[in-house]
């Protein structure tokens, strides 16, 4: 999807115009993808106006995913949130994707550098349904790819890292090209795993399966809320591990991440799923965006108030 330009971005504490958010081709996360980032949503939102959602938990996550990397970052949690805050409001946006994104710069190669200043930005603009509106109501045609997630003990899967993302493009590459919306990757052990940039959940028989941590996932903030969400409305939610076919089995699936926020899968591998109604995804779906609009009570102070 297009990105659309707006007049601003956050940089290393200053507004700067967007043209002049560049960097020098011999940065070094360019070269040894050495770059921490979260994907965030703000929502216009009946109950508070415009909403940076789950603000803290996504900036923590930022700087613990630095932390892994040794990547530093001189600005506090609440100084990056108020930061996400006012890149939205400067920009006249009542609902935007955020990207904050800490890497290692310009000044020294080698894959440890450390010596490479560090630095950070944090860029908000419009965005839409990232596997788009019909999608979102109707469902995706999704493949498993023949790519694999890292195993543990590799590189960090629980890491938001840059790196992370070069499998996640093998998988949807692969699967777009196979005439399929979107891919899911399998663990090292053949498990499943989750999508190029979305966690799963599967429905089977009332109750909601979805991968573990140790499946090489991304433990997602979306994901986070649908489980504690899904509880509220009181379905059973359980985090193990499962094989391939446990997919062609399902009631319902759905794939949720930032990006994606809650979309339900049409079919797998060709294989429709047993209830194209998604009656279990619905409630989901319509507790989610309940938070925005006023219809599902943020009894847990997600909606952070841009101001």
């Amino acid at each position: 999807m297009p990105i659309q330009e707006v007049k601003h971005i956050w940089r290393n504490g200053e507004m700067i115009p967007w043209a002049e958010a560049t960097t020098h081709v011999l940065t070094h996360g360019l070269h040894y993808g050495s770059a921490v980032f979260e994907g965030m949503r703000a929502y216009e939102t009946k109950p508070k106006g415009v909403c940076v959602f789950r603000n803290r938990d996504h900036i923590e996550r930022l700087k613990f995913s630095a932390r892994v990397y040794q990547i530093e970052i001189d600005y506090s949690v609440e100084e990056l949130m108020q930061a996400c805050r006012d890149i939205v409001r400067e920009n006249g946006l009542a609902s935007a994707y955020i990207r904050p994104v800490a890497y290692l710069g310009y000044g020294e190669m080698g894959p440890a550098s450390t010596a490479a200043k560090s630095e950070i930005a944090i860029a908000a603009f419009p965005w839409g349904a990232y596997l788009g509106d019909d999608g979102m109501k109707n469902g995706v045609e999704v493949a498993v790819s023949s790519w694999r997630r890292m195993a543990p003990g590799t590189v960090p899967a629980g890491v938001k890292a840059a790196g992370n993302y070069l499998s996640s493009r093998l998988i949807s590459i692969e699967a777009k090209d196979r005439g399929f919306e979107e891919g899911i990757g399998l663990s090292h052990d053949g498990t499943v795993s989750e999508g190029a940039g979305e966690n799963l959940f599967v429905v089977h028989k009332g109750r909601l399966h979805t991968p573990p941590a140790s499946s090489s996932i991304l433990s997602g903030i979306t994901r986070d809320t649908i489980i504690t969400l899904a509880g509220k409305l009181g379905f059973e939610v359980v985090e193990q591990a499962f094989p391939r076919e446990f997919l062609y089995s399902a009631d319902e699936i759905f794939m949720t991440g930032t990006a994606a926020e809650v979309t339900p899968v049409r079919s797998i591998d060709k294989l429709e799923v047993n209830n194209l109604d998604f009656p279990i995804t619905r409630q989901i779906q319509n507790a989610f965006f309940g938070l925005f609009n006023g219809e599902t009570e943020d009894e847990w102070g997600w909606l952070d108030p841009v101001g």
